[in-house]
């Protein structure tokens, strides 16, 4: 793979318009300026993060946790190409320079694709076709299609969001640039090859639309023609991936410490853990010059972003070879020296052990399942018997763009996912208590 070609500002269904235009963003700014007006954006701030929506105490949703990932990424895009630009002088005639602008819009739509309730959402979705009532439809549909049912992900939803063509909608989807759609795409496989880890980067019916993408940025193929389509990584998902790994490992435990799930004083220990021995002396000194907890933490987990943010870019830099030659395995913080490496270790740990089985985070992944499982139940039996009566009634409630009579059972299915992974989490809710008999409309 080489980066001339990488990088290219032709737009996904404006292939063959070329205009020109007036003004002082460049393609790729349009890309990150399109996500944060669209109303898909507006909606992650009503999706949870981590932790049950915000109460008396604020923590991250995932319009927060996007628009900080977007953060990140810009700067780790913006000192990889100055890098590589040193690097590489020849560059300078290319987009290169754009990276930031790039890594920054594929963070903001890396979480588009989403369902309500967290990962606990997608989990839901794929356990109802693998385990629960959807396991009937099996028979009926062709492998691939069940595949990418029983391993539905959200990194496949929004590329799907990004691209297709909603009813209503104009041609290409978000129109963005070849090279944000595939920094988006973390895992550049179908759902044959998914595997244990549930993940892949493309449904069956945008799968063509992926290998435009991808022939045309010469990202290299790594299947044969009758093997399950596998693609190396366009190299700014790296980032893109770092910028995520970053901000969930060290947010999660800023909302932990607020919500007294850890105490300050471990968060600090486990923040400062990142920083050289020799810089933390000076480090607690000016900690210790403010008397509010939570601005001390804040400090430090800036801290703490900055050497990683360094450190991702040196192991990007130095393994530029092997990202572009397809070889290059793992994140960048698995890669990571060992004073940042440990210190990022340890924060999962205590997050795996100490955050992620607190009960209200087992909670909302209960009332997630509940609420998916019963939505998913009624709005495909809907779509598979449209006559029915109480199916008018739900189908006449969900907006046209959403393919509810398409021709194919996998159509539909795919439309009702639309739907369902569209919601926020209080539209899920409600409309649970509304089909239920818990709530109706107010008078």
């Amino acid at each position: 793979m080489n980066w001339k070609q990488l990088i290219s500002n032709k737009r996904f269904g404006l292939e063959n318009l070329h205009e020109t235009r007036k003004e002082d963003r460049t393609e790729f700014q349009r890309d990150y300026d399109r996500l944060i007006f669209s109303a898909p954006f507006r909606r992650l701030q009503n999706k949870t993060q981590v932790f049950p929506l915000p109460g008396s105490i604020f923590v991250h949703n995932r319009l927060t946790h996007s628009l900080e990932v977007s953060c990140v990424g810009r700067s780790l895009g913006n000192e990889a190409a100055a890098r590589l630009l040193q690097k590489h002088p020849d560059l300078n005639d290319s987009h290169i320079h754009e990276a930031g602008a790039i890594v920054s819009a594929a963070c903001l739509a890396h979480d588009l694709g989403n369902p309500p309730f967290g990962h606990a959402g997608e989990k839901a979705i794929g356990t109802y076709f693998s385990e629960g009532n959807g396991l009937a439809l099996r028979p009926l549909l062709h492998p691939d299609e069940w595949n990418d049912l029983t391993h539905f992900e959200g990194n496949a939803n929004a590329f799907r969001l990004l691209t297709h063509q909603f009813r209503g909608r104009r041609p290409g989807g978000f129109v963005m640039t070849y090279s944000t759609l595939a920094a988006v795409v973390k895992y550049p496989f179908s759902s044959a090859v998914a595997g244990k880890k549930q993940k892949f980067g493309f449904f069956k019916s945008e799968e063509k639309d992926f290998v435009t993408i991808a022939e045309d940025l010469g990202m290299k193929r790594l299947s044969s023609d009758h093997e399950p389509l596998r693609y190396a990584r366009h190299p700014l998902v790296f980032l893109v991936e770092a910028a995520d790994d970053i901000c969930y490992q060290l947010m999660d435990l800023e909302d932990a410490c607020k919500l007294k799930i850890l105490t300050a004083e471990t968060t600090k220990e486990l923040l400062l853990a990142f920083l050289p021995e020799e810089r933390r002396p000076r480090v607690r000194s000016i900690c210790n010059m403010v008397t509010d907890t939570n601005e001390q933490i804040a400090y430090l987990r800036s801290s703490a972003i900055g050497v990683l943010v360094k450190a991702c870019t040196d192991v990007f830099v130095e393994q530029e070879e092997a990202i572009l030659a397809g070889t290059f395995e793992g994140p960048l913080v698995r890669h990571l020296p060992d004073i940042p490496r440990t210190a990022y270790q340890n924060c999962a740990q205590t997050a795996q052990n100490t955050i992620y089985c607190t009960k209200d985070v087992l909670d909302i992944e209960l009332a997630g399942y509940r609420v998916i499982t019963t939505l998913m139940d009624l709005m495909i039996e809907a779509v598979r018997y449209p006559d029915k009566a109480y199916s008018q009634l739900l189908i006449n409630r969900v907006s046209e763009q959403y393919e509810m009579q398409a021709p194919t059972l996998f159509g539909k299915i795919q439309a009702v996912l639309d739907y369902i992974s569209g919601m926020t989490d209080v539209y899920a809710l409600d409309l649970y208590r509304k089909i239920n008999g818990n709530s109706l409309p107010a008078v």
